[in-house]
């Protein structure tokens, strides 16, 4: 007969146990039942491990069918809530989606990390930098396993470009540029009646009430400046976020932002065309978008980061990354990445591992604090016509009281602001 010693069969107990946990489904809550929360919730069930028992949304039709699409891939039927501050009283939740337009992100996550909830939350991080500063101070707080939806992490294309950077290779970089160009499709801008389903007085939440309209409803709201504000906050600030990881950057000391309303003027309220300037420590990122344009001219480089350095020049996008060395004979290397569809699971997919492991994920609200606010910062500039000079250990802007009062937009009552 085996005789086992207490502190072996303690020891074999703990691992046990440890099996145990990790099998243990996760309890999750969604808030935000559209496009992304889609994408987010559909990620998480196919890591598996998890089962959603909570959704919410302001639009009962959304509602219904992310319920009945979630209860068909994971067999079991969530409940559903219209007030987030309902689907957080729930028993038994292990973790929170937060996948709302980023005028709504403040108030769930700041509530959810009194909870002490692990969090993924879509990125932006916040709608604006008090907001965004506040939540990254709950999180601190909470101690609690937070991932923002910075995808781009992910990708073996820009992996591979920090790591080629660092070599030395291409020699010291002078500058970078970033674009997104596209051409945007608004829709009837015309203020009429929201769909009966939709709750319009709470979906504007903090933000201004505006007439309802399809451009500025659901999937719309990335381009008005009082929801999503921009395109380069709403989408150029994924390029942006891996830029600063491949430089190893913190945030820029001076912005410069011009641009228009030039195609798409009376329809939309963000610029169209926009350039702004971004001075780090190490050189430039020049951003620049274009949201109209019968042909690209180049299709190949419309979307991506481009570096120049003393040697070379290095593109990266999604799916492949290319160096290209100087020299009239030189020839150009083509790196293909096939696993570029994959960046939201992955993400998900840490995320939840992170749960599991209790060890912070890639993304933390600090970092994205950081790319969050220079993008904004970017706006500021191109609202206040002004370069600003940005003082990271203050967070303010040096010498501008009025673009100071830009870093934090009154709510609407009777919410409140978590940062002022």
């Amino acid at each position: 007969m085996t005789i086992i010693n207490r502190r072996d069969f303690l020891g074999a107990a703990a691992a046990a146990s440890t099996v145990l946990a990790q099998e243990k489904k996760l309890k999750l809550g969604l808030i935000g039942c559209g496009w992304f929360g889609g994408v987010d919730s559909s990620a998480a069930i196919a890591a598996g491990g998890v089962e959603f028992i909570g959704l919410c949304d302001l639009d009962s039709a959304h509602l219904d069918e992310m319920s009945a699409a979630i209860e068909k891939q994971q067999g079991s039927k969530p409940k559903g809530f219209k007030n987030y501050k309902d689907l957080l009283a729930m028993d038994g939740l292990d973790g929170l989606v937060i996948a709302t337009p980023p005028h709504w992100h403040a108030m769930p996550f700041i509530a959810a990390c009194e909870r002490k909830l692990p969090i993924y939350c879509e990125k932006p991080l916040a709608y604006d930098i008090r907001e965004g500063r506040a939540m990254a101070n709950a999180w601190k707080k909470a101690g609690n396993i937070v991932q923002i939806g910075f995808q781009r992490r992910q990708s073996e294309a820009y992996q591979s470009v920090m790591e080629y950077i660092a070599s030395g290779a291409p020699g010291p970089i002078i500058q970078v540029d970033v674009n997104i160009h596209y051409t945007a499709q608004p829709l009837d801008n015309k203020p009429q009646d929201p769909p009966a389903t939709l709750d319009w007085d709470l979906w504007c939440g903090p933000a201004p009430k505006l007439p309802y309209s399809p451009n500025i409803g659901h999937k719309s709201w990335r381009l008005e400046e009082t929801t999503g504000n921009g395109h380069m906050v709403d989408w150029g600030i994924h390029l942006i976020d891996a830029t600063r990881k491949m430089l190893a950057e913190t945030m820029p000391k001076r912005i410069t932002a011009v641009g228009g309303l030039y195609e798409y003027k009376g329809r939309i309220t963000t610029p169209d065309t926009l350039t702004a300037h971004f001075e780090f420590d190490k050189c430039p990122v020049v951003w620049r978008h274009r949201l109209w344009g019968a042909v690209e001219r180049d299709p190949e480089f419309s979307n991506g980061v481009t570096f120049f350095g003393e040697k070379e020049t290095i593109f990266v996008t999604d799916g492949r990354w290319i160096v290209m060395p100087k020299g009239r004979n030189a020839q150009r290397r083509v790196t293909e990445v096939k696993s570029a569809n994959e960046l939201s699971q992955r993400h998900v997919t840490e995320w939840l591992k992170a749960v599991r492991s209790g060890t912070q994920p890639s993304v933390s609200p600090d970092e994205a604090f950081r790319s969050t606010a220079t993008v904004q910062l970017g706006m500021i500039s191109y609202k206040t016509g002004r370069t600003l000079n940005w003082d990271m250990a203050s967070e303010k802007i040096l010498n501008d009281p009025a673009a100071n009062k830009l870093l934090a937009r009154a709510y609407r009552a009777p919410f409140k602001h978590p940062g002022v």
